[in-house]
């Protein structure tokens, strides 16, 4: 029986259904052991579209506004110094330190929404497999790395994932 699930999306349709996973599964096995890699709770992989960061001192501060060469960052005062708070293509996602230790602590790997080939999120589910981790791939069609999941469903997030979660709490 799972219980430390750690759940990974990237497409922008399957973060309600997701939100939604992770409120669910944290009900029966408590908030604390549920991950998600974009997440509120836990982790921001492609950081926060409402923050601004700054290039000198790596602070990131809430920014509704526009950003301009004149804006100064809150926090060291540094003008044009300010990016918006994501991570570009090519880029490598913040907090890997701490993706990779939520991934170690779960006993569940769920993908769900992935093209399975944008690195290094595509590598979570070899990570896995080698920590002895139960996959579970949940997607539209299958993922460039559908092969590496234990378990697969395919079809629109709204139903597939439900209909998964109801399985795996019947089974737990």
């Amino acid at each position: 029986m799972a219980k430390r699930i750690f759940i990974n999306y990237r497409r922008g349709d399957t973060i309600a259904t997701a939100g939604r996973l992770r409120d669910r599964l944290a009900r029966e096995f408590g908030r604390n052991n549920v991950f998600m890699d974009i997440d509120k709770r836990v982790i921001h992989v492609h950081d926060e579209l409402l923050k601004a960061r700054c290039a000198a001192c790596e602070v990131a501060s809430p920014w509704r506004e526009d950003l301009g060469l004149r804006d100064r960052c809150p926090a060291c005062g540094g003008m044009g110094v300010l990016r918006p708070h994501v991570v570009w293509f090519g880029e490598m996602p913040l907090e890997m330190d701490e993706i990779y230790a939520a991934l170690r602590k779960a006993d569940l790997f769920v993908a769900i929404g992935t093209s399975g080939s944008v690195y290094p999120a595509a590598g979570f589910v070899s990570e896995a497999r080698v920590l002895d981790i139960r996959t579970c791939e949940i997607n539209l069609e299958p993922s460039d790395n559908a092969n590496q999941f234990d378990e697969r469903r395919y079809g629109p997030a709204s139903e597939a994932v439900p209909a998964w979660v109801d399985e795996f709490l019947a089974s737990t």
